[in-house]
């Protein structure tokens, strides 16, 4: 950082004083504490030049008050198991689909009115039903998972143009072993 000549760079400093019941407050008053931390601006030696704020908190005895900030590692929280997004999109692709067969929507772009995106995403979606039957078994029996799925909607596009479901399962079993290392049981 530059600093013009003659310029003193601030620096905040701070130190904490715990000022306990003195014992002269009745019984409702000891369950409580004062935390006072006293706040100076400036450079070093800002407390010795009187330059001081202070921070009164009154809090019970009980209670732990800590000035230093929690550490980042233990504030993540553990992650969820959750269904893939793809096997999610292919459920709503067959809902799609029954709504469409069962004459309660009129078609894709009525579809895409109701959910709130595009035609075009609606197609994208409904392509996940042009797969080999056992590729969508397998996309719906995904187990609920905590880190990268095995299979995204994106890897599974190109698969879904393939004519012949035999030429979409080896294609498929090479993508999911490819990604994952680990063959897909066909």
């Amino acid at each position: 950082m530059r600093t013009r000549p003659g310029w003193v760079e601030p620096e905040v400093w701070f130190r904490i004083v715990h000022v306990a019941g003195d014992g002269r407050h009745s019984a409702p008053m000891a369950a409580y504490r004062e935390l006072r931390v006293e706040i100076a601006l400036g450079p070093k030696g800002a407390f010795e030049n009187g330059n001081i704020g202070f921070l009164t908190l009154q809090v019970q005895a009980a209670r732990v008050v800590s000035a230093a900030p929690p550490r980042r590692d233990k504030l993540k929280p553990s992650k969820v198991a959750k269904t893939p997004r793809v096997a999610e999109l292919l459920r709503k692709a067959i809902d799609w689909r029954r709504q469409l067969d069962a004459g309660e929507v009129l078609d894709q772009a009525d579809i895409a009115r109701q959910e709130g995106v595009t035609r075009a995403r609606v197609t994208q979606v409904m392509g996940l039903l042009r797969l080999a039957p056992e590729i969508q078994e397998q996309i719906q029996s995904l187990t609920d998972i905590t880190g990268r799925p095995p299979v995204t909607e994106r890897l599974l596009r190109p698969i879904g143009t393939i004519a012949d479901p035999h030429i979409q399962l080896l294609k498929f079993n090479e993508t999911i072993t490819a990604t994952s290392n680990s063959p897909v049981r066909t």
